[in-house]
């Protein structure tokens, strides 16, 4: 049963990561990124008060790949983005359900956003993290975990958002959840990742045994299909089956590119071990172009949108182009996605091939990916490209007392491995049983006194508008 609340206070907070190896994805190069933290104090009505986190990478080039903006650019809108949806929430100060309190803020974000020249991927990042907070806190104060929460429909999710569905669609969709208790993870082969021998992608030291593999393009059908074929010949190698995802990132410049990569995919016989294994193609052309491109004849192969997610009507959309499906990702709102996957459900139900995807910006190990390991473990994500362990090294810069904490509190996902703590993957899958703790997927919250407050960005004043 849905509860109202008011927020009373939100606060971010930030801290340094860095990585352990580069991470080159499109066109660019990740060696460290702050990481986001959001703190926010909410009251329920009748209930009391509670205090609620989530936290997420403040990843450069992902959410706006305009290439006139620096790195450091893009991550100042991310910053931008939370200080205005700030605003935006603690001025809505009536009670309202978490889910109507998105509903009433997301379309002043995005306005707010636009005249700032932010873009509405990038203007849904704050909005995404303080509704996660929200939602923790919520289901704190309630003494209730996520999985029952949301089946449930605590935060009184409906179909104001997406007029192709029906309140009862979603209430029926969210009362038929059953947590997952395991999520497979999916290795991710970065630009700059190892292909052969030790420490490649068939070492499974490397790939924590993983048995699907998300493998990274860069947009030149000539030079992918070599480097696919390279990566073929050791994953036919494994000693158990697999399965792949290909994601480029928006680099596929047209469809005239990315049918030259399709039709090597259907007709050269040395990249089959990627061809029959292969599930989907993720985001391949710039998101401008893929909204004028109809796939046509590719759509013989799956396809699903990722970055070109930015709004709530876009699934419909991409869908009548010839895709079947769309990502899911916490930092692109929780909400969101749980409505992509009423959709994927209900057009499934129908007949018509629609699914959701579970796939990662980097979620590092503690709020973040705990977060969006249940969010896909609600809606029915079997397997998650899951990369934070791989590029950073355990909790990274995370003090150990609080990543110890973590440890002692989700003994099934994480490890001590000497004097770190890791990820815990059992045969290839994360574990969720103990994601069940009241609030959103954790036990505890990081340590605020060991951050610094999140860097105050200056308004910026889009071009146009300054001459």
């Amino acid at each position: 049963m849905p509860l109202r609340l008011a927020v009373k206070d939100i606060a971010f907070f930030e801290r340094q990561v860095t990585f352990a190896r580069p991470f080159r994805f499109g066109a660019v190069v990740i060696n460290a990124t702050p990481q986001a933290f959001v703190r926010v104090e909410i009251e329920v009505e009748g209930k009391g008060r509670a205090i609620g986190a989530s936290a997420e990478f403040l990843v450069p080039k992902w959410f706006d790949k305009r290439p006139h903006l620096s790195p450091q650019e893009t991550v100042t809108e991310l910053r931008r983005s939370l200080m205005i949806a700030r605003d935006i929430y603690l001025a809505h100060s009536i009670f309202d359900t978490a889910f109507g309190l998105h509903a009433a803020c997301i379309g002043a974000q995005i306005e707010a956003c636009a005249k700032e020249d932010i873009p509405p991927l990038a203007a849904a990042y704050g909005p995404a993290e303080i509704d996660k907070a929200i939602l923790d806190a919520l289901l704190r104060c309630v003494g209730v975990n996520f999985f029952d929460g949301m089946a449930d429909n605590i935060a009184g999710v409906d179909a104001r958002l997406s007029r192709d569905l029906g309140d009862k669609d979603i209430a029926r969709f969210l009362a038929g959840r059953k947590r997952l208790q395991r999520v497979a993870i999916r290795h991710t082969v970065g630009m700059d990742d190892k292909v052969e021998g030790e420490g490649g992608v068939a070492d499974q030291k490397e790939n924590a045994g993983a048995r699907y593999f998300k493998l990274k393009l860069n947009g030149d059908p000539e030079h992918d299909a070599e480097r696919l074929n390279r990566i073929g010949r050791e994953l036919a190698t494994l000693p158990y089956d697999y399965r792949v995802t290909l994601d480029a990132n928006e680099q596929y410049a047209d469809l005239a590119a990315l049918g030259a990569l399709v039709d090597r995919l259907d007709r050269d016989v040395a990249l089959n071990p990627i061809a029959a294994k292969l599930l989907y193609i993720e985001q391949p052309m710039p998101r401008d172009t893929m909204r004028q491109s109809p796939l046509g004849a590719l759509a013989r192969r799956d396809f699903i949108i990722d970055e070109a997610d930015d709004s709530y009507d876009v699934f419909p959309v991409a869908r009548a182009l010839g895709y079947r499906g769309i990502s899911s990702k916490s930092c692109k709102g929780i909400y969101k996605s749980v409505i992509n996957a009423t959709r994927a459900a209900k057009w499934s139900a129908a007949g018509e091939k629609c699914f959701i995807a579970g796939e990662d910006l980097t979620c590092q190990a503690g709020l973040a990916v705990q977060q969006d390991l249940a969010l896909g473990a609600l809606i029915g994500v079997t397997h998650a490209e899951r990369n934070g362990h791989h590029y950073v090294d355990g909790f990274g810069d995370t003090p150990a007392a609080e990543a110890e904490a973590f440890l002692a509190s989700h003994p099934d996902l994480y490890v001590r491995d000497g004097d770190k703590v890791r990820l815990a993957i059992h045969d290839g899958d994360l574990l969720t049983g103990s994601l069940t703790a009241p609030g959103f997927a954790t036990s505890v919250h990081p340590d605020w006194s060991t951050m610094q407050p999140l860097a105050q960005p200056a308004t910026r004043i889009p071009l146009e508008k300054a001459v």
